[in-house]
C-alpha cells in the first residue's frame, strides 16, 4: 500500500509540475508579446513638420511638408499631436492657376491641401523663434493648445523640416536662418527637460547632412536628402503652374510611406534605402550613433504612426452578455 500511495503521489507531483511549466510557458509567451508590442518604449506620437520658405518658385516646399502631413494622419497621428508651420500659403497664392489646392504630383490627382488642414504657424509666424520655443516649451501662456509640443518623455517626434540651405544653416524665410548648433542644443534642451523618448530628423534641403553633424544628445535618429556639398534636386515639374512640385528625396520618401499601414512591420532600414543616389542625384545620408535601438528593431510606424493601447488578456470575453446588459440599461 505504501509503495502504491508513494507512486500515486509522483504521477500528482508531476502532473503538477506539467501544469506549472505549461503555465510558466503560457507566461512568458505573452510577456514576449508585450514586450514586443511595447519595445519602442513609448506611449504617444508627435509630428513637427516645418516649411522655412517663401514665394511662389518654392511651391515644393510647400507640397513637400503637406504631403508628410498627410501621410503621418492617414498612419494615425491626429491633429491635436501635428505643429503644422508654412511660411507660405501656395493654395491662396494669386499665380496659383488652381486656387485652394495644393498638388504634390504631376498627374494633379491628390490634393494634398484638402479640406482638412489645420496649420498652426503661417506666414511671418514662422520663425527660428517660435521654432525654437516650440520645441523647448518656452512658449507664452497665452499661446493656445493647438500652437504647442505637449510631449513628454514617453514621446516619439518626427521632426521634418524643407527648406533652402547650406553647410550648417536653413535658411527661414530668407531673412534669418538656424545653425546646426543651435538645432542641437535645442534637442539638448528638449532632452534634460524631458520631452521625448526618441526622435526622428529628418530635413530635405541642399547639404542637409550638415545639420546633423553637431547632435549629440540621446535616442536622436537623422536623415538628410544631401552630403555636405552637394545640392538637393527638385522633382515633378509643372509647365502649367510652372515651378516643381516636389523635391526629389522627399517624393521617394512618400512614396515609400503609400506602402505602409498601421500594422506594418518595416523598419528603419528600409526608409534608408528609398533614394539611391540614381534616382535622388544627391546621396541621402543618415546617423544613428546617438540611437539606442538597432534601426532594423524600429518600425516606420513608431514615428510616422500612432501608438494604441492594447491590453494582452489570457481569457476569453463574454461580450453577448454584456451587450445585452447594456441594452437594458439603455432601456
Amino acid at each position: 500500500m505504501s509503495i502504491e500511495r508513494c507512486c500515486g503521489n509522483n504521477k500528482t507531483m508531476s502532473g503538477h509540475f506539467f501544469l506549472i511549466a505549461e503555465k510558466s510557458k503560457l507566461y512568458f509567451t505573452f510577456q514576449d508579446q508585450a514586450e514586443q508590442f511595447f519595445r519602442s518604449g513609448h506611449t504617444n506620437n508627435w509630428a513637427v513638420l516645418v516649411c522655412t520658405s517663401r514665394f511662389w518658385f518654392n511651391y515644393r516646399h510647400v507640397a513637400n511638408t503637406l504631403s508628410v502631413y498627410r501621410s503621418v494622419k492617414r498612419l494615425g497621428i491626429p491633429d491635436s499631436h501635428i505643429v503644422l508651420m508654412l511660411a507660405d500659403d501656395m493654395a491662396c497664392n494669386p499665380r496659383n492657376p488652381k486656387p485652394a489646392t495644393v498638388f504634390s504630383h504631376k498627374n494633379m490627382e491628390l490634393n494634398v491641401y484638402g479640406d482638412d488642414v489645420e496649420v498652426d504657424y503661417r506666414s511671418y509666424e514662422v520663425t527660428v523663434e517660435n521654432f525654437l520655443r516650440v520645441l523647448t516649451g518656452r512658449i507664452p501662456p497665452s499661446t493656445p493648445r493647438s500652437k504647442r509640443l505637449l510631449s513628454d518623455d514617453r514621446s516619439n517626434i518626427l521632426i521634418y523640416m524643407t527648406g533652402h540651405g547650406g553647410n550648417g544653416f536653413l535658411k527661414f524665410q530668407d531673412s534669418e536662418e538656424i545653425t546646426n548648433v543651435e538645432l542641437a542644443d535645442a534637442f539638448e534642451q528638449m532632452w534634460q527637460k524631458r520631452r521625448y523618448n526618441e526622435l526622428l530628423f529628418i530635413i530635405d534641403t541642399c547639404q542637409g547632412a550638415s545639420m546633423y553633424e553637431r547632435f549629440y544628445s540621446p535616442n536622436i535618429m537623422a536623415l538628410a536628402s544631401s552630403q555636405v556639398g552637394e545640392d538637393s534636386l527638385s522633382h515633378q515639374p509643372d509647365l502649367e503652374i510652372g515651378v516643381h512640385l516636389m523635391d526629389r528625396y522627399t517624393f521617394y520618401v512618400l512614396e515609400f510611406l503609400e506602402e505602409i499601414h498601421p500594422a506594418s512591420q518595416t523598419n528603419m532600414n528600409d526608409l534608408f534605402q528609398v533614394c539611391p543616389k540614381s534616382l535622388c542625384v544627391s546621396t541621402p545620408g543618415h546617423r544613428t550613433d546617438l540611437f539606442q535601438r538597432d534601426p532594423q528593431n524600429v518600425l516606420i510606424t513608431d514615428f510616422f504612426g500612432s501608438v494604441r493601447k492594447v491590453e494582452i488578456t489570457t481569457g476569453a470575453l463574454a461580450l453577448d452578455r454584456d451587450v445585452a446588459a447594456l441594452e437594458s440599461n439603455c432601456l
